[in-house]
């Protein structure tokens, strides 16, 4: 954030890529309401859209005609008096307009992410409905955009307060316990229920991070490799699923060297698709290099397509790989458990595709996952850890029982980013865009 000047009002164009049909110039901070009436002469009632005309605050030349919008603060976006300019989405408009608003004091151009970051700070948003917010501008697919929705809606931090409030819970019995730890009677059965919240929160946590996996597969997107002898088909089929010819295509063995990657959308999924070299035994090193990269990448990759021209079962290590006999229309049979794949002909092709969708949502499921990046789930981890050590034998010293669930508790903060986040905070608000 510019010199970390957080009183100072911001101002930029928060809608889309210009020209367009409208375009919307947002402004926020204690000046946005003396800035809507050096360009408009009015200031409209909360959260009542008046159409006006809009001029220069030194010259007094007009502008454009437009709607002016004014959220008193705490009860906006951002928790400060905002403004919202609704103009013409022409590029000489909204330069005019940002050059008006940029003569006037006290206001500055906002910097990357810096709305939401004020919306952050003013306890609008958490940590965790920032990140669906970031996840939501960047969803490419249906599942992408379902999850992060469910994110920014404050599926998780309603979770994480709901766990932190039976911490709690369990903490001031543990707390009353160690009070009256001299009568035995009283600790004890104090201390019983306080360890049966503990252990039913392990369970919870355990399930929550059990399909944490799951929720950064969907926002990270499925990789999948199509892998095979030489020759097979691999870079034909992944040029007729990309809808391009994105590999080359050459009857020569051993034409792919290195590893190819299309994404694309399959199923409603986000998908890498690896084009890998063909797997044989050769004397050439740039090619054997390349079969090395291919087995590592087909072996890491969320789902393998094997294609074998003959039929020719896959190695072990891709044992659930998706098996597909090609070059079907110049005879022979198709074994068991492979599909048949024709590309001259398209045959095959969708039950490839149905196939596919069938291994992603198997991997992804249908609903939103709880937890969707490695940050929250590390914390989630060490809240749980902390957890399993609150609930073993401390051998009468019951302070060391509550300081694991105190850590615990400040681990879930960190999730939701009540505590030690502002390197985090560095680090998303700088992959946001100007005016968000």
């Amino acid at each position: 954030m510019p010199g970390d000047a957080t009183s100072d009002t911001i101002f930029a164009l928060s809608s889309g890529r210009l020209p367009a049909g409208v375009a919307v110039v947002r402004v926020s901070g204690p000046e946005a309401a003396a800035a809507a009436l050096a360009l408009s002469s009015t200031l409209p009632p909360p959260r009542v859209a008046r159409y006006c005309a809009l001029h220069h605050p030194a010259s007094g030349e007009p502008l454009d005609r437009g709607l002016v919008l004014f959220f008193p603060g705490p009860a906006s976006a951002t928790g400060e008096d905002v403004v919202e300019l609704h103009l013409h989405g022409g590029r000489a408009v909204v330069a005019a307009v940002l050059r008006a608003l940029g003569m006037l004091p006290g206001l500055r151009p906002a910097g990357a992410g810096e709305f939401t970051r004020r919306s952050h700070q003013n306890g609008k948003l958490d940590l965790a409905e920032v990140e669906g917010l970031a996840d939501l501008i960047a969803a490419e697919t249906e599942a992408q955009r379902r999850q992060a929705l469910a994110l920014a809606s404050g599926v998780l931090s309603g979770r994480v307060a709901a766990w932190r409030g039976k911490l709690v819970s369990a903490l001031a019995l543990l707390e009353a316990g160690i009070d009256f730890s001299d009568e035995a009677d009283v600790a004890e059965d104090v201390a019983r229920p306080a360890l049966d919240i503990l252990r039913a929160m392990g369970n919870e946590l355990g399930a929550a991070l059990a399909d944490a996996e799951r929720g950064e597969r969907v926002r990270d997107g499925l990789v999948v490799a199509i892998a095979g002898p030489p020759n097979a088909g691999k870079s034909t089929l992944l040029n007729r699923l990309a809808g391009r010819e994105a590999a080359i295509v050459s009857p020569i063995p051993g034409t792919t060297r290195d590893v190819l990657e299309v994404h694309l959308e399959l199923a409603g999924q986000a998908v890498t698709l690896l084009d890998t070299a063909g797997l044989r035994e050769t004397a050439d090193a740039v090619e054997a290099e390349g079969v090395r990269r291919a087995l590592a990448r087909a072996e890491a990759a969320d789902a393998v397509l094997w294609l074998s021209e003959t039929g020719e079962n896959p190695p072990a290590a891709f044992a659930s790989a998706i098996r597909v006999r090609t070059k079907i229309d110049r005879g022979g049979p198709v074994p068991e458990g492979f599909i048949g794949l024709s590309v001259a002909t398209d045959r095959g092709l969708e039950d490839i595709v149905e196939a596919l969708a069938a291994r992603a949502e198997a991997l992804c499921g249908r609903e939103p996952a709880l937890v969707t990046r490695e940050r929250q789930r590390l914390a989630l981890e060490r809240a749980a850890h902390h957890l399993a050590r609150a609930t073993g034998d401390f051998g009468g010293h019951e302070e060391l029982r509550a300081e694991d669930v105190r850590l615990a508790v400040r681990a879930l903060d960190e999730t939701i980013g009540r505590v030690d986040v502002e390197h985090v905070l560095d680090a998303l608000f700088s992959t946001f865009c100007i005016g968000k």
